[in-house]
């Protein structure tokens, strides 16, 4: 492949990839990369932010190896650069009503996440596992630096924490208009740090967040782990706006105790409310598809979405993705939305489909064989933590794989459907939480339905 083939297959891609998700997942991802060299070897991509990267390569990789050069394992040949100056925001706010005032547009940091226009209160779908951070998140906002401060939101990827986040910016804004709101990444404001070392104008960046805002909307700090100087220079800015009580709101996936961070700084973190956010349950799941399905025109039977509900169910964004792919094949290939189409369009995405062979026998022979205990033990009493977690864990499947009342599947553990119910709700929340056991349980998946 020539260099000019290879910037040809680039533009190629694109064109595939416009036809093949929405006009703002376009705009906002894939839109901002450049290109800045092609070879027949490959091609090095500048790109807005590191997000970008991981947007595209979790998104196209298998799409892209069919435009680009390959390397030696496989994969798309791509380089990526991180614009040093100026980078494109990563997402446009040109539809946003927010109004603007001299305060919010006076001063703001170089690397400032504009608040996404979708991302409000108004549009996110409530649940039993969301409703408390929903809750906490419109108390904070009606209250800024009075209530649950700081305001710390952890859970899984993909299940929200970034909508209520922009949820609390955009109220602050349309209700507080004297109040500076400042929404970053923690990988925006690492990257802040080090331009301003590099033009020796630290000082000036700590008195714009440690005096020149009033409310800090700080997203995934997880990347903030193994980086104590980074880690030292926002715990300085953190405690500073606490003590002036500026409010300040953190996501993460994991709850300040799991992270890799100083005891100093998650006691900091620990301050105010944790409040985790949960895989939402089915009928809360076919609410939001339903949701994103009219927001893009098009309807989606019932049936069909509590299909793709049931086996897409642990990120809220591959159900936007989802609905993205379905509707491409049903208006590309004039067809009518049904579960014979989801089964086609989406069988890469579904993430089990049962297996009518599965039966509790085989979830307890599975799962006693996984976790080296002996089926006796699942059924039995034991509570020692390495029989405990097990027995939790086939419940948990049991209910999931077999349409059978709890009452039914409680009588072959020797339980009580209140306990059924209560483990499935335990590995739920654990799942949520835990990446170790989420893959453990998946691995068990397979084996069921392989």
């Amino acid at each position: 492949m020539l260099a000019c083939d290879t910037r040809e297959a680039w533009i190629q891609f694109l064109e595939f990839a416009k036809k093949h998700c929405s006009v703002t997942a376009f705009g906002n991802w894939l839109a901002p990369i450049r290109v800045l060299e092609a070879t027949d070897q490959g091609i090095t991509l500048e790109i807005p932010n590191i997000f970008v990267k991981e947007y595209l390569l979790s998104n196209y990789a298998k799409d892209l190896v069919v435009f680009l050069p390959v390397n030696a394992k496989g994969e798309p040949s791509i380089q990526f650069v991180v614009a040093s100056e100026n980078p494109a925001p990563l997402i446009h706010t040109e539809t946003s009503s927010t109004p603007a005032t001299p305060k919010n547009t006076q001063k703001t940091g170089q690397n400032e996440t504009s608040l996404n226009a979708l991302y409000r209160f108004e549009t996110f779908i409530e649940g039993p596992t969301n409703q408390f951070v929903k809750s906490a998140a419109m108390g904070v906002a009606a209250r800024p630096g009075h209530s649950y401060n700081p305001l710390f939101i952890h859970g899984g990827v993909g299940l929200g924490k970034t909508h209520i986040l922009h949820s609390i910016g955009h109220y602050i804004r349309e209700h507080h208009k004297h109040l500076r709101v400042q929404s970053i990444t923690t990988e925006g404001f690492i990257n802040e740090l080090v331009d301003n070392l590099r033009n020796k104008s630290v000082e000036k960046m700590k008195r714009f967040y440690r005096s020149d805002i009033d409310v800090l909307l700080v997203d995934d700090i997880q990347f903030l782990q193994n980086r104590l100087n980074f880690e030292e220079e926002f715990c300085h800015t953190f405690e500073t706006l606490i003590n002036q009580k500026k409010q300040i709101v953190i996501t993460s996936d994991k709850p300040p105790s799991q992270l890799k961070l100083s005891e100093r700084m998650i006691a900091r973190m620990e301050w105010g409310l944790v409040a985790h956010i949960g895989i939402p349950e089915l009928e809360t799941r076919v609410a939001i598809l339903q949701h994103k399905a009219r927001n893009k025109g098009i309807e989606i039977p019932q049936n069909v979405a509590f299909y793709i509900a049931e086996h897409i169910y642990s990120n809220i964004r591959q159900l936007e993705g989802a609905i993205n792919k379905l509707c491409a094949h049903s208006r590309l290939m004039n067809l009518a939305i049904t579960e014979d189409l989801v089964a086609m369009a989406l069988k890469e995405m579904l993430q089990h489909i049962p297996g009518k062979d599965v039966s509790v026998e085989t979830i307890l022979k599975q799962v006693a064989s996984f976790f080296q205990v002996r089926v006796s033990d699942l059924k039995g009493t034991s509570r020692i933590k390495e029989v405990a977690l097990p027995r939790q864990v086939a419940m948990y499947l049991a209910c999931k794989f077999i349409n059978g009342s709890l009452q039914s599947l409680g009588s072959v553990f020797g339980k009580t459907h209140s306990t059924l119910l209560h483990a499935c709700k335990t590995i739920e929340k654990k799942l949520a939480e835990n990446d170790t056991l989420r893959r453990q349980v998946s691995m068990v998946e397979r084996q069921l339905v392989g």
